[in-house]
C-alpha cells in the first residue's frame, strides 16, 4: 500500500449500466454486491452519476448511522452519505466493478451504454495514480448478456476491458488481452462531452497549466438524450 491513505472499490457508473427494475434478479446482484463491499470492512468509491454534480465519494460503513447501510449503497444515498474526494486525493483501488450492457466472455471486451462515462471515470483514475494495469475490472451481468461474437476490430482505444464476468450461475475469468486505457484522450472527447462534465474541465486546465501545452479536443458530436441535461421546471 506504500503511503496511500486508503484501499477502495471502485463502482463503475454509481448504478447497473443496463438500468435493470428494482426488484429484479441483476438489480438485486448488484446491490448486494455494493453492500457486501461496505459490510466487508472495505470502502467504496462511487461517482456521482455522469459526475455532472461532483466527483467521486468515499462510503465508509464504519461511518454510517445505524440501519443507513441499504439505502447507503442506492446511487442516491451514495450522495447522501458518502465523503466528496478531490482529483488531489491519495488513494489506492483494488477492484473496479463496472456496468455492462453485453460482454464476451472469450475476450473481455465490453459494451457500455455508448455514453463514455464509465471510461472517463477510468481514465481520471488513472491520472491520480490510482489504479494501474493490475487493477482488476470485474462486470456484473445476466447471462443473457454474453455474446461470444463481440468484434475487437470494433473497440475503440479507451474502451475498458474486463477480467472478470459475475453471472447469477457462474464466475468468468477472461484472461483478457485487451489493453487498457491509459488515461483520459482528450482527442477523442467532444467538446460537448467536456461542456457539461466540471471535474473534467478541471482536470484539463491543470494538465494544460502542467505541461504549458494545450490538449486536443475531440470532433462536435451531439450528445444522445440520456446524456443531455433537462431543464429544471420552474414552480410557480
Amino acid at each position: 500500500m506504500g503511503n496511500t491513505e486508503t484501499s477502495l472499490g471502485f463502482d463503475g457508473e454509481g448504478k447497473y449500466c443496463s438500468e435493470p427494475p428494482p426488484g429484479s434478479s441483476s438489480y438485486s446482484q448488484f446491490c448486494r454486491g455494493r453492500c457486501c463491499s461496505s459490510n466487508g470492512g472495505k470502502k467504496l468509491l462511487t461517482p456521482q452519476p455522469r459526475l455532472r454534480t461532483g466527483f467521486f465519494s468515499i462510503l465508509d460503513a464504519t461511518t454510517l448511522p445505524q440501519g443507513a447501510i441499504h439505502e447507503a449503497c442506492t446511487s442516491a444515498g451514495a450522495g447522501k452519505y458518502g465523503k466528496p474526494i478531490s482529483l488531489d486525493a491519495k488513494l489506492k483501488v483494488d477492484l473496479i466493478v463496472i456496468g455492462s450492457v453485453a460482454v464476451d466472455p472469450r475476450t473481455g471486451a465490453r459494451l457500455g451504454k455508448g455514453e463514455g462515462f464509465a471510461e472517463l471515470e477510468y481514465g481520471m483514475l488513472r491520472y491520480m495514480g490510482a489504479i494501474d494495469d493490475s487493477t482488476v475490472i470485474i462486470t456484473s451481468v445476466h447471462d443473457k448478456q454474453l455474446f461470444d461474437d463481440i468484434p475487437l476490430e470494433k473497440l475503440q482505444v479507451h474502451d475498458v476491458p474486463v477480467d472478470v464476468i459475475c453471472t447469477p450461475t457462474q464466475v468468468i475469468h477472461t484472461n483478457t488481452t485487451i489493453p487498457k486505457p491509459q488515461g483520459i484522450y482528450w482527442d477523442r472527447l467532444s467538446p460537448e462531452k467536456l461542456s457539461q462534465i466540471k471535474i473534467l474541465r478541471e482536470l484539463k486546465r491543470r494538465i494544460e497549466q502542467e505541461t504549458g501545452q494545450t490538449l486536443p479536443c475531440g470532433p462536435s458530436e451531439k450528445l444522445p438524450p440520456t446524456a443531455e441535461r433537462r431543464p429544471r421546471r420552474q414552480r410557480g
